[in-house]
């Protein structure tokens, strides 16, 4: 069993990514030939793999059934050099699954089906309380990149929980319809929330011209920190002090399922490499803006 101690926790979604891709543009009824592969994927799956290969070793907090997927699954997170020793490996829970099509126009559709994870609840969460990475006595005050595939209720326990009091959080919503779960969380003194623009519509029930506008809404909610990004148009990191604005440079778009996650863990790597503010942005911009490109390694 891998010993090693982490740099940083990724908790949420570990699964199978089942992708089809075409090159040439699709509609609803498209018939194209193209490609499909499996990988491991899941929000914090991808956000691991990405502080992986910026130098941390992250573990990964999440629950994987002990079917022959999981099994494979557990393989092949460890040969990516991920600790995962700390995940729940449920007897009578299958190993979940996503499922996207995406074309030369961008992402068609996608069916994410984190199930076992949302049945599994709070038993993902044990080493966090049981001593082995913290307890609520000696809360884990290292880095967490938590994803929005828990359960709402779930979120809003890890909101108030003393397990977490200490932890510099970082959050992300799985998916834009799952957005509204992180409210709970969305004014957590520690931590840093990653939204997209459509993802803060979502959340502030309004409609916004840019990611500063969203950024704005966010902080005004109460909320401590806020990174938006809005696509190839500028990214806004934003708190209660200040306002940072950042514009991505333009490039030709290959692949888009995995890219916010890029650009989330390139962002918490810089910053925990001590990157200021301005830096850390433009970093995480300049590593989503190569893995949409293809350029970076899935």
């Amino acid at each position: 069993m891998n010993q090693t101690k982490p740099d940083i926790l990724a908790i949420g979604s570990v699964l199978w990514d089942v992708i089809g891709r075409a090159t040439t543009p699709l509609d609803i009824g498209s018939d194209v030939p193209g490609r499909i592969i499996r990988i491991p994927g899941g929000v914090a799956m991808n956000i691991a793999m990405t502080l992986r290969r910026f130098g941390l070793i992250p573990a990964v907090l999440s629950a994987v059934g002990r079917d022959a997927e999981g099994d494979e699954l557990v393989a092949e997170t460890r040969r990516l050099g991920l600790v995962t020793d700390y995940l729940y490996r449920s007897d009578d829970l299958p190993t979940d699954r996503y499922m996207a099509v995406e074309g030369a126009n961008g992402l068609i559709a996608a069916i994410a089906d984190a199930h076992s994870l949302e049945a599994a609840g709070a038993k993902i969460l044990t080493p966090l309380e049981d001593g082995r990475l913290g307890s609520a006595a000696a809360p884990y005050d290292g880095a967490i990149a938590l994803d929005g595939n828990l359960t709402t209720a779930l979120l809003r326990d890890i909101a108030q929980s003393p397990v977490f009091a200490a932890a510099d959080l970082r959050v992300a919503p799985a998916s834009p319809g799952k957005a509204e779960r992180l409210v709970p969380l969305l004014d957590h003194p520690r931590a840093t929330i990653y939204l997209n623009r459509g993802e803060a519509e979502l959340i502030c029930l309004d409609r916004f011209e840019s990611s500063a506008k969203a950024a704005d809404a966010l902080i005004a909610r109460g909320a401590a920190r806020v990174l938006v990004t809005d696509g190839g148009n500028p990214a806004t990191l934003a708190t209660q002090d200040k306002t940072l604005t950042r514009t991505p440079r333009a490039v030709m778009v290959t692949r888009v399922t995995g890219a916010g996650d890029t650009f989330m863990a390139a962002h918490i790597a810089a910053e925990l490499r001590g990157e200021d503010d301005t830096q850390a942005l433009d970093t995480a911009l300049e590593a989503a803006a190569r893995y949409v490109t293809g350029e970076h390694p899935q």
